[in-house]
């Protein structure tokens, strides 16, 4: 009898002790921070470019020989005579053989298309050019006069850089962080807020490379020995380097 009338007292302890662990846990529940989302958080997406400006130190240059001829035979063999002196003229002018490249080299028909009648086979057209490196500009002139007096009919472009860039183009991307890190820091202060990290970075240009002048040569009185070297000057070339980045920003 004593054993049977204990058991309904113990229920309403072990009721009251759920009750309270389930009330504890609920309050701890609530206590804690919700989540964070995207939706939170202020981001800001920017793009800088960097600049810096150089003196090149070394030119490219593409020239070389355009003959014609009765037969096919004759222009070619009037080319060959005229590049191989032009070639003997560059190295004797301190052009490397190495920095000889050919870059061109054609031989075909050439027609008239006179009106109501059939095209009409006048001759032949051989060219060879060639790309020459030129790592010494005082002599680029020079080099230029010795190919065009030696026989030489064409200069069709002349371009410019750096023989070494990569130290110009890490300042460029130095530069570059650094003007995206100042536009962020207006954007953030004019917004009244500030910059809480960065969240994403990445480069968004190349090297790219200057753009070649074009020339033509001519055969002139220029070229005598009395005649000054043709002016070539080399001015500043550009390497840029871009960047792109997202930042979060708070208060």
């Amino acid at each position: 009898m004593i054993r049977a009338a204990a058991a309904p007292a113990i229920a309403p302890v072990l009721a009251i002790a759920a009750a309270l662990a389930a009330s504890l846990g609920a309050s701890a529940a609530c206590a804690q921070p919700a989540p964070r989302t995207a939706f939170d958080a202020t981001t800001l997406e920017l793009s800088a470019e960097g600049v810096v400006k150089a003196a090149p130190d070394i030119a490219y240059i593409t020239l070389g020989v355009t003959t014609t001829g009765p037969t096919a035979v004759a222009a070619s063999t009037a080319e060959r005579i005229r590049m191989a002196a032009t070639v003997a003229a560059l190295k004797a002018r301190g052009i490397d053989a190495k920095d000889i490249q050919t870059s061109g080299l054609s031989l075909g028909a050439q027609y008239e298309f006179p009106q109501n009648a059939p095209r009409r086979l006048t001759g032949y057209q051989a060219s060879n050019h060639v790309t020459i490196v030129v790592r010494a500009l005082d002599r680029t002139g020079a080099a230029i006069d010795a190919a065009v007096s030696a026989g030489a009919t064409d200069v069709e472009g002349i371009s410019f850089d750096i023989a070494d860039p990569k130290p110009l183009q890490d300042e460029a991307r130095k530069r570059a962080v650094k003007a995206l890190g100042d536009k962020a820091q207006l954007y953030a202060s004019a917004s009244g807020l500030r910059i809480v990290r960065l969240v994403t970075l990445s480069e968004t240009s190349g090297e790219p490379r200057p753009q070649p002048m074009m020339m033509k040569a001519s055969m002139s009185a220029r070229f005598a020995d009395a005649a000054p070297a043709t002016s070539v000057e080399p001015g500043e070339v550009e390497l840029r380097a871009g960047v792109s980045a997202t930042y979060e920003l708070g208060r």
